[in-house]
């Protein structure tokens, strides 16, 4: 039987203990979330009381053998962890009736973390790591198994996973093209996890999962800028951007603005539009705090007297002319308003940039105006020409083109089309079996337009290097399969989503060039090309703009068409005149008067 001093030192020791773990944080944490550092708190609480009891052994003269604090802090030790550690695995015990089964690519740190968060939520539940290591094959990684990728088809019929998820490290070098690749054919949905900059930047939680990023489609890495080459061209500046509010001018200003100009000034003629935009960069700025001034003005580039008096309000020094009409059946069917906002805007915009001694404009183009079969494309061909006639006739702002092919997640893009197809059931229209297109996503095009727009001695075309042209169809069997579905075809009827070719749209071409002639002359940037292309004297530029102004006011739709197909636009359409007005009776309006276009003084 202890004594009576025995039994003081006890109870002190107890309330002392409490005291100390109380003090800790052990009562505080929630079981069902315990974690690993709560281990610590118990050992630093365990080894506090066994102290403690040696001490108020001596301090009371109570007789305490020498081995039972070591005795007692172990027991300690395994009652007060073990019965946590007993209640957060009845608590968390696996509850996957209703949870889907999904593997985890990558058994890195990110995908640790992926399985960890997982496991707390009621939707998934990580049943398998696959990794690109053979090495790691057989191995437990949180009690997860992990197999090699090479057993995939057998891990996911085994282990029932019904959904891939790609965690793959920032640093791990594994080349995505490849590995989806592999995983295509599994016909079950692949998905992705954010990237560790929207994780540290706190935009996104690691179980965020989301469809595969454009890029992963696309199958082809980013092409990298020199960005102290476009620093130097835009830092301190007064930059002005036209239609700032739509994809590629978004991203134009998303870009600039990380390269602190004194200024810059969003020009959009859509209300909702520049408020977007402004919006958005106005929390960019503060955020980071570039101490960028920004100015959101509404405005046509049709309106010259409007863009010359904000660039000299503004003291703008260089413009990105983005704003167009750029999407081709639309164009079609509105020949005139294509042509007076793709060329006679450019024109404005140009002559006002002129007036107000901008140093540099740069105009965004596009590859259908290389051979052009639609309206839209030799409508950018035109305003091509009209800036190369305006580099001639004049020194003071150096004008110059970027022209590449469709950018990946812009309005119109066929991936989101694609994508909500495939959602509803399909079927996913595809124009023609063999249409091709050369692709980019839109922060590409956006720092290549940057570093093209810096290289400008004047009137250059510069041309990205785009890669490898996709095939449409094929690009829509990979979204199908990715996502988890098979194509229904003759030989597959019961297949789930059926791709159906609708046919060429007006102005549509199979596939699309971004070089007019033969051997493009290299420049400083492996990826950016200057075209080697013919132009035209200004008198000709001024002589088939005053026929294109004619021609609109008398609105005289085939009119323009036969302009565009005379000037050296390369223009061969591919039928007949589009428009919906000009179709439905309206060939015969009371002509305006018509006005010269205005001679420009040096």
């Amino acid at each position: 039987m202890p004594d009576r001093g025995q039994l003081i030192v006890s109870g002190l020791t107890v309330a002392i203990t409490i005291a100390v773990f109380v003090k800790l944080g052990l009562y505080r944490a929630v079981i069902r979330y315990l974690s690993d550092r709560a281990f610590i708190t118990v050992i630093t609480g365990v080894f506090v009381s066994a102290i403690t009891l040696i001490l108020l052994g001596y301090w009371l003269e109570v007789l305490v053998p020498r081995s039972v604090p070591i005795i007692y802090g172990a027991l300690a030790f395994i009652f007060v962890s073990g019965t946590r550690m007993t209640v957060r695995m009845l608590v968390n015990r696996p509850k996957h009736n209703n949870k889907q089964y999904v593997g985890i690519v990558g058994a890195g740190e990110t995908g640790l973390q992926l399985a960890n968060a997982l496991d707390q939520g009621t939707e998934y539940h990580p049943c398998a790591f696959i990794s690109l290591l053979k090495a790691n094959h057989r191995a437990l990684v949180n009690g997860i198994p992990v197999y090699d990728i090479s057993h995939i088809e057998r891990v996911v019929k085994d282990h029932r996973i019904k959904r891939l998820l790609l965690a793959l490290d920032a640093d791990s070098g594994i080349d995505r093209k490849r590995l989806l690749k592999r995983l295509e054919p599994l016909a079950i949905p692949v998905q992705t996890v954010p990237t560790m900059s929207e994780l540290v930047a706190g935009q996104a939680r690691i179980n965020d999962i989301r469809d595969l990023e454009i890029e992963d489609l696309l199958g082809r890495d980013p092409v990298q800028p020199d960005n102290a080459q476009v620093a130097a061209s835009l830092y301190n500046r007064s930059v002005l951007v036209t239609g700032a509010g739509g994809s590629i001018g978004s991203e134009l200003c998303r870009q600039i603005i990380r390269h602190r100009p004194a200024r810059l000034v969003l020009f959009e003629q859509s209300e909702f539009s520049l408020y977007a935009i402004e919006r958005e960069l106005q929390a960019l700025n503060s955020i980071e705090g570039l101490g960028v001034e920004i100015n959101p003005l509404l405005g046509s580039v049709t309106h010259r007297r409007r863009c010359e008096t904000v660039m000299r309000s503004f003291g703008i020094e260089t413009v990105y002319h983005a704003a167009a009409y750029k999407h081709v059946p639309l164009v079609e069917h509105n020949v005139i308003e294509g042509v007076q906002n793709n060329v006679f805007g450019t024109f404005h915009v140009a002559e006002a940039a002129i007036a107000a001694g901008v140093q540099r404009f740069v105009l965004i183009s596009t590859d259908k105006a290389v051979r052009p079969t639609n309206v839209m494309g030799a409508s950018k061909r035109m305003a091509e020409l009209v800036l190369q006639g305006l580099a001639q006739r004049q020194s003071g702002t150096i004008f110059s083109m970027v022209r590449f092919g469709n950018v990946l997640g812009s309005s119109g893009s066929v991936v989101p089309l694609f994508r909500d197809q495939i959602r509803d059931g399909g079927p996913v229209t595809v124009t023609h079996p063999d249409i091709i297109r050369y692709f980019m996503t839109i922060p590409e095009a956006s720092q290549l337009v940057l570093q093209a727009g810096s290289m400008g001695q004047g009137g250059e075309v510069f041309v990205l290097d785009m890669g490898e042209p996709v095939k449409i169809a094929d690009l829509a069997r990979k979204m199908i399969h990715l996502m988890g579905l098979l194509e229904k075809t003759d030989d597959r009827p019961d297949g789930d989503i059926e791709i159906v070719f609708s046919g060429l749209r007006p102005g549509e071409k199979l596939y699309e060039e971004l070089l007019i002639g033969d051997n493009p002359q290299g420049t400083a940037h492996p990826r950016i090309m200057m075209a080697r292309e013919a132009s035209m004297p200004w008198e000709e530029v001024e002589q088939t703009l005053n026929g294109l102004i004619r021609a609109s006011h008398e609105f005289d739709c085939q009119g323009i068409v036969d302009i565009l197909k005379n000037a050296p636009t390369g223009f061969s359409p591919n039928g007949s005149v589009a428009d919906l007005v000009w179709c439905n009776g309206a060939k015969d309006v009371i002509p305006f008067q018509v006005e010269k276009v205005r001679q420009l003084h040096q």
